[in-house]
């Protein structure tokens, strides 16, 4: 338990040596996560998970519970356990993380969130990949003035 501990705290002080974590990024008392350990529960790695929702995030379940997580979590997810890692949903308590819920991959899948692209795509681009065409069209519509639709397309064709 002392040896996880020190991992984890050495992961934190190298991270936050490097800027590579912000100070909101360290873990604080009560806050949640999605863990992942190896067979000799050795911390891997480990994603945030929220009890409100904010922009980015997607309202999931875990053990009859709500929780707002960003699609890339639900990958990140799915890609350990492939990888025979065990992820959990874990309560830091202050003095330990405790399991709340097991098997996180089982209840929530990307497809469960209606995105059927490859798990490493999803966190490659830190979520679904957008549609380009239909992103730029929408910024367009927004910048064309009502009613000039059928206006000329450049001051060349008046």
């Amino acid at each position: 338990m002392w040896f996880q501990k020190l991992l984890f705290t050495t992961a934190i002080l190298v991270a936050s040596a490097s800027g590579a974590i912000a100070q909101s990024a360290i873990p604080k008392i009560g806050d949640i996560y999605i863990i992942s350990r190896d067979d000799n529960r050795i911390f891997r790695g480990s994603h945030r998970i929220y009890t409100r929702q904010a922009d980015g995030l997607v309202e999931v379940e875990y053990c009859n519970r709500s929780y707002w997580v960003r699609a890339a979590t639900v990958a990140w997810t799915q890609l350990e356990v492939e990888q025979s890692f065990v992820v959990r949903v874990e309560f830091n308590r202050g003095k330990g993380w405790r399991p709340i819920c097991s098997h996180p991959e089982e209840q929530v899948t990307l497809r469960d969130l209606g995105i059927t692209e490859d798990p490493r795509v999803v966190i490659q681009n830190d979520g679904p990949t957008v549609d380009k065409v239909k992103r730029f069209a929408a910024i367009r519509k927004a910048f064309n003035p009502k009613g000039t639709e059928n206006a000329a397309q450049s001051f060349h064709d008046e």
